[in-house]
């Protein structure tokens, strides 16, 4: 489980006011102060977290090309998913959405690395794994864009001309890409 973050002790955290709940995310506004004394408010979005997979298949990696409303386009990007079970090892997240999302149970999950997306304003914490030993299982789409989101094996030799490219464009991509490229030595 992720390290809790080095509190600074001058800074102090007073209250936080819930704005919103949806289904997905809460919105509240913190009050803070400051070393100096200065108290000071902040927008803070709370975020059950989530798990993305590098599936490694052959010389290939399963990636996805779904529609994302907050930007209206599509995205390829890798597989991922919510924690929204409460209490499920962030591992056995990542089996189950691998699972759901394309079809494939992987043999062997690595942990390469945890990481907070946005913390200016945001407490969601993600964690990428690297997927191998790929078996076919029936896929279970949650969701519209799901439904209509579209399967590709994208070969590992062209990974780093994509990402620099911005044809792969979003952030836990970019770091789980790039981190199963330094783990697999290419």
């Amino acid at each position: 489980m992720a390290a809790e973050p080095t509190r600074d002790q001058r800074f102090h955290k007073h209250s936080e006011r819930a704005l919103y709940q949806g289904h997905v995310i809460g919105l509240g506004i913190g009050s803070f102060s400051a070393p100096d004394g200065i108290v000071f408010e902040r927008d803070i979005v709370h975020h059950p977290g989530a798990v993305s997979i590098v599936p490694i298949l052959d010389d290939h990696v399963v990636m996805l090309r779904q529609y994302r409303a907050a930007i209206d386009g599509l995205l390829l990007e890798i597989p991922a998913g919510k924690r929204d079970i409460p209490g499920e090892p962030p591992e056995q997240t990542a089996y189950r959405e691998l699972e759901e999302e394309v079809g494939y149970r992987a043999g062997s999950l690595i942990k390469l690395a945890e990481f907070y997306n946005s913390p200016g304003f945001c407490d969601e914490l993600s964690f990428v794994y690297l997927g191998s030993e790929l078996v076919d299982v029936p896929s279970d789409a949650q969701g519209v864009e799901e439904e209509h989101m579209t399967i590709e094996r994208v070969p590992i030799d062209e990974i780093a001309g994509l990402i620099q490219s911005a044809a792969i464009c979003d952030a836990k991509s970019i770091i789980g890409l790039t981190l199963a490229l330094r783990h697999l030595g290419r």
